[in-house]
């Protein structure tokens, strides 16, 4: 498989990056199946392990074999010329593309060893550095040998078409998450054509939710045959993650835990919180998170008055999210358009009982977790206090919810998207 991400842990911002990493181990125990996971950049602290981890930053643009650090064997790189001049976006890639098949010059910008620079994250450059990887795996699709790409949301669907240009073999994207999720429904016109070209290019698309399949269905017009929903699933705790910290207070803890964006539903979160400290006053709530709604909902939190009982954390990753959950007692994931959702899932192995909103994917496949509406702050704030007063509630949701995420396993996500390989390649 000739994959194609941008995230790799540790260096994640979400769970695009979570999930990338999990499915991809589960496939790793799939007899005969190799993985080749590109990402624009590599930092040299990732742990591969069976994985085969290319940093598009590391590829030059002239065929020839180099001893690639962190592996003990030898992968082709490729080189073009230097003193170039970068694209600007997909639609130009495009273009030149057009171009360089007429037999016109095209052109990239590259260091002096023939490699385009990458930052690694969500930059003010990033149509171009999605449209530079799209140069590097077209190079890939053109020299490496696979049977198959898989390209990881919006951001890889260019470097998916180029690949498929290249080789003529089957593309699957994976949707993560749309840009009708992202933006609340004011879609990012450039990135809504990203979306919709790379779905009707595809030979199979899969949907981490039927919520997330029928957006692609409904919103990007696209057959219905061709998209098919695989959930999401959690690594297993390690030793170090099951161990629990002792909390510095006495007071009950609350937790929202991710992007403080329109997309979570931040907002509502704390209306929810201010009506339950109106009726008990030893509990505490956390925002751990960051994004373009922090600083309004520390001001929201200080004009009613509860900000001695609000903890802004900032972003959590790795371990800091383990044990933020171990101090936690209700774990709240109030989305508004969520397509999964795999932090409930963290919060439930670490037997934190959670409430999460019916406009999220992963309400689809649990059953022990409270679902309110996101809008619904007196059902949200019902659902809170009764699991911090009613000890029998909590208990019953803390064991089963226990029971039925650790059955969820990337093994059987990965199966069935080996499932899809199958088809696309009989």
């Amino acid at each position: 498989m000739l994959m194609f991400g941008w995230e790799f842990p540790p260096h994640i911002s979400g769970g695009l990056g979570t999930a990338s990493f999990g499915l991809t181990r589960g496939m790793t125990k799939i007899p005969g199946l190799q993985i080749r996971f590109v990402i624009p950049k590599t930092f040299g602290d990732e742990d591969p392990r069976k994985l085969e981890l290319i940093g598009a930053n590391n590829v030059s643009l002239s065929r020839r074999k180099i001893n690639y650090e962190g592996f003990l064997r030898e992968i082709e790189y490729i080189e073009v010329d230097s003193m170039l001049v970068p694209y600007t976006d997909p639609e130009e890639y495009e273009r030149k593309v057009k171009e360089a098949k007429t037999g016109s010059t095209s052109f990239i910008q590259t260091s002096f060893r023939g490699r385009i620079d990458f930052s690694g994250g969500y930059g003010h450059n990033l149509f171009q550095e999605i449209a530079n990887y799209a140069i590097v795996a077209s190079v890939l699709g053109e020299s490496s040998d696979f049977d198959i790409i898989h390209a990881h949301d919006w951001l890889t669907f260019p470097a998916g078409m180029a690949a498929k240009k290249k080789s003529g073999k089957p593309l699957v994207l994976h949707v993560h998450a749309t840009d009708f999720d992202r933006s609340g429904g004011s879609v990012n016109p450039a990135v809504f054509d990203i979306e919709k070209k790379g779905m009707e290019a595809a030979d199979a698309i899969i949907a981490v939710s039927n919520f997330t399949r029928n957006t692609i269905i409904e919103k990007y017009g696209i057959d219905p045959d061709k998209v098919v929903t695989i959930h999401n699933a959690v690594e297993p705790l390690g030793e170090l993650e099951k161990k629990a910290l002792r909390k510095s207070v006495n007071d009950r803890v609350v937790t929202f835990l991710g992007r403080v964006t329109l997309q979570k539903g931040p907002e509502f979160f704390i209306e929810a919180a201010y009506k339950v400290l109106q009726k008990m006053s030893n509990v505490r709530f956390v925002m751990a998170g960051s994004g373009e709604l922090y600083e309004r909902m520390v001001l929201r939190a200080a004009s009613l008055r509860i900000a001695d009982k609000f903890h802004f954390t900032g972003f959590l990753k790795g371990d800091e999210v383990h044990r933020m959950f171990s101090i936690s007692d209700v774990y709240v994931m109030p989305s508004v358009s969520e397509p999964f959702g795999i932090s409930p899932l963290e919060a439930m192995q670490s037997n934190v009982p959670v409430i999460i909103s019916h406009q999220s994917g992963v309400s689809e496949v649990l059953q022990y977790a409270l679902k309110i509406d996101f809008w619904d702050v007196d059902a949200m704030a019902d659902a809170i206090y009764g699991l911090l007063n009613y000890s029998a509630l909590s208990d019953m949701f803390k064991h089963f919810g226990k029971v039925e995420v650790d059955n969820m396993k990337w093994e059987n996500s990965a199966q069935k998207v080996n499932e899809v390989y199958k088809r696309m390649l009989t």
